[in-house]
């Protein structure tokens, strides 16, 4: 049962305009070993904006 833990991690997703961390997610290290990008909307910023993975 621990296996399934191994493979899929929590991530955090940062703006990246202000850096702030704002949403959080699961990605499974097989299928997407690259940092994850995604266009979120930023309550900061106030807008659709590109969201990096960070460590």
């Amino acid at each position: 049962m621990a296996k399934k833990a191994e493979i899929r991690i929590i991530i955090h997703l940062a703006c990246t305009q202000c850096k702030e961390r704002t949403y959080t997610t699961m990605k499974n290290r097989k299928n997407d070993p690259q940092r994850l990008e995604m266009k979120k909307f930023c309550p900061r910023c106030r807008q659709h904006i590109l969201h990096r993975e960070v460590k």
